[in-house]
């Protein structure tokens, strides 16, 4: 099915950004995306000049060779340069880090994140989720699909691997939605929230330092052991809290856009799956394309020397960069038919998880989690359904994850 076809317009100078900004500077996207990137991207060189909230000026980059070489080449587009631009505080995290730096924080984990170790752990996500589903069912109908079933099926999964006690999984979610917030009026929580979480996992890491345990932790304490304390300790932070809001957000949204979609001749996208369970990966995959959940723009880059990029755009040093992969993603010089939803589409080389030195170390965990969800809820319960209109749906403001606020949903077949 085709999804909000681009306007043929030219793109405004000086464009407010983020795009979904409203009056107060808050940032509240929407499910579909704004359709102001599929302009710039094809308007001139799809490179465009953006205002920030706090004045300054950027290059908003939306075609995806560009995106691509900017997100590929830590050299020339240094994310350090750039960590004063940033929404929220990243220093000494991966997120923050270029070349060696940033190599040897992500080099001391990321052997639990390939593709093998993730599939060891594909039975235990099936486990869980079933769990998790089960508790839903034993509960009240309707239910918040977000908090009765995607936050905590994600948020124990990634503990567990941290090794994170039960009784301070909750207090951590609250620190981690805290430090998430990017609007001006949420700065002091995230600091005050940053400080909490850094202190708390400073003395669980030494406590691991002394005497490991076999999980995560216990890899962070020792393989990075020669990295700068702060840095060995925004680790695991940037693990816990990528691990799990980006995939209860991402299972929120991709079932919300299964169930108010059509697909075929079915009514619903989520009707076709439950007949045709072979297609969930690729619908899976298809969705981290169309309604990605991590800010639809990556995070900045400062220019350190004079480039010009594919499309032709010259850029200067001390320029600052913003690559667009939700832009990217609907580039028609890579995707046919880029706006229509397109479940065996192949190959599918979204920009979703980022690309070159700084993709997403979590990505084969999080899309296995995203994929064992859809799996089980199309199969296990074929009649689910939203509990209030679709445009009652409310996406989280002034967020780095892009997700719904809530998802209420019933699941027993309705009487004839």
């Amino acid at each position: 099915m085709a999804l909000d076809a681009a306007p043929e317009q030219s793109a405004p100078a000086h464009i407010p950004h983020p795009l979904d900004s409203d009056a107060d500077g808050v940032n509240r996207p929407g499910l579909h995306k704004n359709a102001r990137y599929h302009e710039i991207r094809e308007t001139g060189t799809g490179v465009a000049e953006v205002r920030r909230h706090d004045g300054t000026t950027a290059k908003l980059v939306t075609r995806y060779h560009d995106v691509e070489q900017v997100l590929r080449n830590q050299e020339v587009f240094s994310r350090e340069a750039a960590l004063d631009a940033d929404a929220v505080d990243l220093e000494g995290t991966m997120l923050g880090l270029d070349l060696d730096g940033h190599a040897a924080v992500r080099g001391a984990v990321k052997d639990w994140f390939s593709p093998q170790a993730t599939e060891r752990l594909r039975r235990t996500a099936r486990e869980r989720a079933a769990a998790q589903l089960r508790t839903m069912l034993a509960g009240e109908e309707p239910a918040d699909l977000v908090t009765a079933f995607a936050l905590p099926f994600s948020l124990d999964l990634i503990c567990d691997m941290m090794g994170l006690p039960q009784e301070d999984r909750l207090r951590f979610h609250a620190w981690g939605d805290a430090f998430l917030g990017t609007s001006a009026q949420t700065r002091v929580d995230a600091a005050e929230a940053q400080m909490a979480m850094v202190g708390y996992l400073s003395g669980l890491v030494e406590e691991r330092r002394r005497d490991p345990s076999g999980d995560l932790l216990s890899q962070v304490a020792a393989g990075a052991a020669d990295l700068p304390f702060d840095r060995q300790v925004k680790l695991p932070m940037t693990l816990v809290l990528g691990g799990w809001e980006t995939v209860a957000s991402s299972i929120g949204t991709q079932i919300h856009v299964l169930l108010t979609h059509p697909y075929e001749d079915h009514e619903t996208a989520y009707a076709y799956l439950t007949g045709h369970p072979e297609a969930v990966p690729g619908a899976v995959t298809e969705l981290e394309r169309l309604f990605s959940t991590t800010a639809a723009d990556d995070l900045p880059r400062r220019v350190t020397r004079e480039v010009t990029l594919p499309s032709g755009e010259r850029l200067l040093p001390g320029d600052l960069v913003i690559p667009s992969h939700d832009a990217a993603n609907c580039d028609p010089r890579v995707f046919t038919d880029p706006h229509r939803m397109d479940f065996g589409r192949s190959p599918n080389r979204h920009l979703s998880f980022g690309y070159g030195p700084h993709h997403c170390i979590g990505r084969h965990l999080g899309h296995m989690e995203v994929e064992t969800a859809v799996a089980l809820l199309t199969r296990e319960l074929p009649s689910l359904r939203l509990a209030v209109p679709s445009d009652e749906i409310t996406r989280k403001p002034g967020h780095v994850i892009n997700g719904p606020s809530a998802l209420p949903v019933a699941w027993s077949a309705p009487a004839d």
